[in-house]
């Protein structure tokens, strides 16, 4: 197991324990890290009682990612209880109705910006206002992807802001890199999560990733899906930047064949969090 002990790290996007950010940030507490977490508004209980299933229950900070002095307050917060951050993981994601589940084409651009914002831009948001936080500790960025090089029926704008979310992630590698800052992106296949049930189309894709992957695919197992995070967040991936690593089972490395396969079905989640 790695060794974190002693090392600090911010954990976003925790909603329950069948996240990937709750297995991360328990797999980080287990090999000795002090973790924080963050939520916003009425579903910051939610993420509480979550965090009260965790090893060591951690303080959840607020942040509203379509709010910029939230971002502000975040680093203040940090900044009190810890003089430098190594790590964070940005595990946010969310699109209304009308920009996913077979929506693409009437979707209107306030609602292509939303998941823009909140799935992409929030990358840029996070990672630049803890900077200072994180150049004093060589930190390491990591966020939560899912395979943007073809166009999944149902995922619509969100596909299209995960799209955005790897050039963000390569931007942000370019400038925070010379601050001894890495950012790195895990692209993880469909797991039951509350992100992956807000896709109309979850259960088909996630149909054909069992039955395609080469290393096979298992979209209940939640939990081994942290594994690339933490090398990500942990010093071994000191020379690792701006890259997209796909926690996939291999999906991304052969032919899926034609997409109509999956076809959009009705949905009725409007916001998704991983």
């Amino acid at each position: 197991m790695l060794d974190f002990e002693g090392r600090r790290y911010l954990v976003t996007g925790v909603l329950n324990e069948d996240s990937i950010a709750w297995h991360t940030a328990a797999a980080l507490q287990e090999a000795g890290a002090d973790v924080l977490l963050t939520g916003f508004g009425r579903s910051r209980r939610i993420t509480e009682a979550a965090a009260a299933s965790l090893p060591s229950p951690p303080e959840v900070l607020e942040l509203d990612v379509t709010r910029p002095e939230d971002f502000t307050a975040l680093a203040g917060e940090l900044e009190k209880r810890w003089d430098s951050l190594d790590g964070v993981l940005h595990a946010v994601a969310a699109a209304p109705q009308s920009a996913i589940s077979g929506n693409f084409l009437t979707a209107d651009a306030e609602s292509a910006a939303f998941a823009f914002h909140t799935s992409a831009y929030s990358l840029h948001a996070l990672a630049t206002s803890l900077a200072p936080l994180l150049g004093k500790g060589s930190g390491s960025v990591v966020g939560l992807d899912f395979d943007s090089s073809a166009a999944w029926p149902g995922y619509d704008w969100m596909g299209v802001s995960k799209a955005a979310l790897g050039a963000v992630c390569r931007y942000l590698a370019l400038y925070l890199g010379p601050s001894g800052i890495r950012v790195n992106l895990v692209a993880a296949g469909p797991v039951e999560t509350v992100a992956g049930r807000g896709i109309s189309t979850f259960d088909r894709i996630a149909d054909r990733w069992e039955a395609e992957a080469p290393l096979g695919w298992d979209r209940a197992d939640v939990a081994r899906l942290t594994g690339p995070v933490l090398f990500l967040l942990s010093g071994l991936s000191a020379t690792v930047t701006g890259e997209i690593v796909h926690a996939d089972g291999g999906m991304h490395a052969v032919h899926m064949g034609n997409p109509r396969a999956v076809p959009p079905a009705a949905g009725s989640t409007q916001e998704a969090q991983r």
